[in-house]
């Protein structure tokens, strides 16, 4: 905690959190006693409208989450939305952020990279999902619950291939803070033979695809598109895997997404 995020909380008149049980942790920590309230965006939409008349009456709220920076995948977006077109001000108390704290000790390019939150449960979703990020040459960032780490990790090998970097920072700054870097499959490898590595807060980031990659992809996923029109998806992945040089199963996944399947 930065000291202007405690002297921010000890000043406002009400402090709005994610989890109140989890929120008065810290400010018993910190001899805070100001009023507390739930706050989440797809609550009660009563509440949003009870903070704004308050802000607009000259009182001061603090937004505050159970961990990291506030609206970082965490709820606050429709309060801050409605405050600001209402020309309430709103101000960051800039602190802890999980996707960056990672990035930055990750080793991988931090000059261009893409925040991508959760990526979806469901391992058809997300694989549709990586396979769009799969030729995009920044660095890729993402949260991933603990029980789905494993699965997550083996749609990234199938989808970006077995060699492509990745680094796993999980309980940063806890007590069983834990960092892995190497190649995806190393990594899968892993995950799946500890599994002290599919608890806690994990934050994954993975390598950008390199140029030739990328134009490798781009190309392979037209000759795919148009052998398509004539032909069933193996045998045009088939094709497009010998004619571009790609891996022969993900030009097949490819094709079954293409195909909506």
């Amino acid at each position: 905690m930065v000291p202007r995020a405690v002297q921010t909380l000890q000043s406002v008149s009400l402090i709005a959190c994610e989890d109140t049980r989890h929120s008065k942790k810290l400010l018993n920590h910190f001899s805070i006693d100001q009023p507390c309230v739930a706050y989440h965006d797809h609550g009660d939409r009563q509440m949003i409208e009870k903070l704004l008349v308050r802000l607009e009456n000259g009182e001061d709220i603090a937004l505050i989450s159970d961990a990291g920076t506030p609206l970082i995948s965490d709820p606050g977006y429709r309060l801050v939305e409605q405050a600001r077109s209402r020309g309430i001000t709103v101000v960051p108390i800039p602190g802890a952020c999980a996707a960056i704290a990672a990035l930055s000790v990750s080793g991988l390019p931090t000059d261009s990279f893409l925040f991508g939150g959760f990526l979806p449960a469901k391992s058809g979703q997300r694989k549709k999902a990586l396979a769009e990020l799969k030729a995009s040459t920044e660095t890729l960032v993402f949260y991933e619950a603990p029980h789905r780490i494993l699965e997550t990790v083996v749609d990234m090998v199938e989808v970006f291939g077995d060699q492509r970097q990745g680094f796993l920072a999980r309980e940063m700054s806890k007590t069983f803070e834990t960092y892995l870097r190497g190649s995806l499959s190393e990594l899968q490898h892993q995950i799946s033979v500890d599994s002290n590595q599919q608890r806690g807060e994990i934050v994954l980031v993975i390598a950008g695809a390199s140029e030739k990659t990328e134009a490798i992809t781009i190309n392979s996923e037209k000759v795919l598109k148009l052998l398509l029109n004539e032909l069933p998806a193996s045998k045009a992945a088939s094709l497009t895997a010998k004619i571009c040089g790609a891996d022969k199963k993900a030009m097949y996944q490819a094709a079954l997404q293409f195909q909506g399947k």
